[in-house]
């Protein structure tokens, strides 16, 4: 017998995902940016399990450990913001650069700018029977749970 377990039970990452390590390749400088950097014992940014196994799947595949999901906060949508994610070979030279403590290579960059957006947040892996994705969930940033097609968000005042 085949059962069938609710949504949102298969959606959700697990309940405590293990924390990213932060490393941040080259300095910056205040005047290179145009935002407040967050000192480095601030910034948290968490990956599940499930994301840290997609990530080393595919720097498998791609034959290149240094491979990763570059995740970027852009405006637009309907809420004023949404998430940008691609894969790189490598990090930007201005890219705060997370991996899972355990599963590696499990790369995530992400820009000065959209980190302040984005610190707190966790990153997961979803499967549905619809696709698969790499999701921003939980952003502590992000007011309510954003638009009605799951595309924007809107930043906490």
């Amino acid at each position: 017998m085949l059962r069938l377990l609710p949504r949102r039970l298969i959606s959700r990452p697990p309940r405590h995902p293990p924390v990213l390590l932060f490393l941040r390749p080259r300095p910056f400088s205040q005047e290179e940016l145009d935002v407040d950097l967050l000192p480095q014992d601030q910034v948290k940014l968490v990956i599940t399990d499930r994301a840290a196994n997609q990530l080393s799947a595919i720097a498998t595949r791609e034959n290149n450990p240094a491979t990763g999901l570059r995740i970027a906060v852009e405006s637009g949508g309907c809420h004023g913001y949404q998430y940008k994610m691609e894969l790189a070979a490598e990090p930007a030279p201005d890219d705060y650069l997370f991996s899972h403590p355990t599963l590696k290579p499990s790369n995530i960059f992400v820009d000065a700018v959209s980190l302040s957006l984005l610190n707190g947040s966790t990153i997961d892996f979803a499967t549905e029977l619809i696709g698969s994705s790499f999701r921003v969930v939980d952003n502590p940033q992000a007011k309510g749970s954003g638009c009605g097609c799951g595309v924007s968000w809107e930043l906490k005042e």
